[in-house]
C-alpha cells in the first residue's frame, strides 16, 4: 500500500505484531513492516557471526592480513559486497614461494594463540597494577565502573575476544584522559609544595637551623620525585623536628626565666627608688633640725640618724646590685645554652643520617635503608644485591700524600658512584675507605656488571692532588640476598668476596 504514510505503516506494524502474538524483536518488526509497505524482505545483517568468522581466519602473509582488515571494515559497514570481495581476495593469496597455505587445522593462527585466557589475565593484572596510580576515590564513577566491567570480561572464559577487544579500546581512550588528569594533578600539587617551601624559607631567613630543613625539602621537591628521596628527607627531618621541639621547650623556659628576672629587676628598682625617696626626705628633715640647733648636743642625735640612714641606703643598694649581677649571670648562661642548642640543630639538619665528608649515608642511615630494601624485596619477591667496595692502597695514599688527599679520594669515589648509580640505588659509607651500594631489583650477575662499570668510569676519571693526577681503583664483592637472609649477613658475604678480589690482584669484582 504505497499510499500509506510511514507513521501509519509503523502503527499498523505494531498492531500486527500484537495480533499475531509475535516477539517484538527488530527482525519481526522489519518483516511485518516490509510486508505492510509492500517492500521486499531482507534478512538482518549477521555482523556478530561474521566477526567470529573473521577472528577465526588465519593471517599467514601480509596479503591475507590486509584482506582480513578489509573484511572487518566491510562487516562494520554492513556491506555484503565488501565482505564478498574481501573473502574472494583472501582466498586468492598464497605464500610467495608458490606453495599452498597449510590447512587452518594444521597450525593455530598467531592471533588465536595470543588471545588466550592467560593473555587476558595478564592484561587484567596490568590494569589492577595501574589502578592505584589513578586514585581510588569516586571522582569518576564511570571510569571505575568501566574498569570493573572490563576486568570481569577479561576473566570471563566465555567472553568473545572481539567484544573484549572493543571494551579494551574504549577503556584505553578513557584511561588516557584519566592518566593525563593524574599527571596534571601531580604537577600542580608539586608546584604548590614548592611555593609553600619558598614562602617558609623567606619567612625564616634568619633561622639557620630551619634553613637546613627548607633546603632539604626544596631539594626533595625537585622532579623527578622518587620515594627514596622523600623517605630520606622524612627521616632526616624527624631528627630535626625532635631537636626543634626540645629547643622550643628550652626557649619557652628561657623566656619565663627572663620574664621573672625582669619582674625582679623592676621590683628592685622600685625598692631603690623608695629607699632613695625616704633617704632624701630624711636628709631634708635633718638639715632643718641642724639649722634649728643651738648647741653641739642638739646636733649629735641628728648626725647619728643621718649616718644610720646612709648605712641603710648603702646596704640596700649593695643588695640590689648583687641580685642584679646574679640575674645577669643567669641570663648569660641561659643564652649560651640556647646558642649551643641551635648549633646542635644546625648540625643535625645538615648531617642527620649522612656522612659529612662524602654525602653518602652513614652506618645508621645504611641500617635503615637496608631494612627498608629487604622488606620491599620480600613483599614484591624481587632480587636485591648488596655490593661492598674498598679503595685499593688507601693507606699508602694517605701516608704519601696526606689525609687531605685521602679525604678528596673518598669524596671523588662517592661522586662518581652517584653519577653511575640508578635513582633507586643507595650509596653508604660503611667505614674508613669502604662503601656499600644497595641494588634493588638486581640479580647477582647484573650487580657485578654495575660495579664493573663503576670501575671503568673511575679509570677514566682522575682527581687532582695539587698538580698531580691521581687514579683511584677499588676491589669489590657482590652478594645477592638469599631467602631468609638478613641484610647484615649479605654484607658479610660481600665483604668476604671483596677480600678475595684483593688477594686476586685488586681492582676487580667478585660475586659471593
Amino acid at each position: 500500500m504505497p499510499d500509506k504514510k510511514p507513521f501509519e505503516i509503523a502503527r499498523e506494524t505494531l498492531k500486527q505484531i500484537s495480533a499475531r502474538k509475535l516477539v517484538p524483536t527488530p527482525g519481526n518488526y522489519q518483516a511485518i513492516y516490509n510486508e505492510i509497505a509492500g517492500l521486499p524482505f531482507v534478512q538482518p545483517f549477521p555482523d556478530e557471526r561474521l566477526r567470529r568468522i573473521a577472528q577465526a581466519l588465519p593471517a599467514r602473509n601480509p596479503g591475507q592480513e590486509k584482506q582480513l582488515g578489509l573484511l572487518e571494515y566491510a562487516i562494520s559497514q554492513r556491506s555484503w559486497a565488501g565482505v564478498q570481495n574481501a573473502l574472494q581476495a583472501y582466498a586468492g593469496f598464497v605464500p610467495a614461494n608458490g606453495e599452498t597455505s597449510p590447512s587452518p587445522l594444521a597450525a593455530t593462527p598467531a592471533a588465536a594463540v595470543a588471545l588466550t585466557p592467560e593473555f587476558f589475565e595478564q592484561i587484567a593484572r596490568l590494569l589492577e597494577y595501574v589502578k592505584p596510580a589513578l586514585g581510588t576515590d569516586a571522582d569518576d564513577a564511570r571510569f571505575q565502573e568501566q574498569l570493573q566491567q572490563l576486568l570481569k570480561a577479561l576473566r570471563d572464559p566465555a567472553a568473545e575476544p572481539y567484544k573484549v577487544k572493543a571494551q579494551l579500546a574504549d577503556f584505553s581512550h578513557r584511561l588516557s584522559f584519566a592518566a593525563e588528569d593524574q599527571a596534571e594533578i601531580r604537577q600542580t600539587l608539586l608546584k604548590l609544595l614548592q611555593l609553600i617551601i619558598e614562602n617558609i624559607g623567606e619567612l625564616s631567613a634568619d633561622d639557620g637551623w630551619l634553613k637546613g630543613q627548607i633546603d632539604a625539602l626544596r631539594e626533595a621537591a625537585q622532579p623527578p620525585l622518587t620515594l627514596r628521596r622523600l623517605d630520606d628527607v622524612e627521616r632526616r627531618l624527624k631528627d630535626v623536628i625532635f631537636k626543634q621541639r626540645d629547643a622550643k621547650g628550652r626557649a619557652l623556659q628561657a623566656q619565663e626565666e627572663l620574664r621573672q628576672m625582669l619582674a625582679t629587676f623592676i621590683a628592685r628598682l622600685s625598692q631603690v627608688a623608695e629607699s632613695s625617696s625616704a633617704y632624701q626626705g630624711k636628709m631634708e628633715e635633718s638639715v632643718k633640725q641642724i639649722e634649728q640647733a643651738r648647741t653641739i648636743e642638739d646636733i649629735a642625735p641628728v648626725l647619728k640618724e643621718v649616718i644610720s640612714a646612709t648605712r641603710h641606703m648603702s646596704a640596700a643598694s649593695s643588695d640590689a646590685r648583687d641580685e642584679l649581677r646574679n640575674m645577669r649571670e643567669k641570663s648569660q648562661a641561659t643564652e649560651a645554652e640556647l646558642v649551643k642548642l641551635h648549633r646542635e640543630l644546625d648540625r643535625v639538619s645538615t648531617q642527620a643520617r649522612h656522612d659529612p665528608l662524602t654525602g653518602a649515608l652513614n652506618r645508621q642511615g645504611l641500617d635503615e635503608a637496608i631494612n627498608r630494601e629487604v622488606a620491599t624485596m620480600r613483599r614484591k619477591d624481587t632480587p636485591l644485591s648488596v655490593a661492598l667496595l674498598d679503595i685499593d692502597n688507601f693507606k699508602k695514599l694517605n701516608d704519601s700524600k696526606g689525609h687531605d688527599t685521602g679525604d678528596a679520594a673518598l669524596a671523588h669515589l662517592a661522586n662518581v658512584a652517584r653519577e653511575c648509580m640508578r635513582p633507586q640505588d643507595t650509596l653508604a659509607r660503611y667505614g674508613g675507605e669502604e662503601f656499600v651500594i644497595l641494588l634493588p631489583d638486581t640479580p647477582l650477575d647484573n650487580g657485578i656488571e654495575a660495579l664493573t662499570r663503576l670501575q671503568r668510569e673511575l679509570s677514566k676519571r682522575f682527581f687532582l692532588a695539587g698538580a698531580e693526577k691521581v687514579l683511584i681503583t677499588f676491589s669489590g664483592g657482590v652478594a645477592q640476598l638469599a631467602a631468609g637472609e638478613s641484610g647484615s649477613d649479605a654484607i658479610r658475604r660481600a665483604d668476604q668476596a671483596m677480600y678475595l678480589a684483593k688477594r686476586a690482584g685488586k681492582n676487580r669484582v667478585i660475586g659471593a
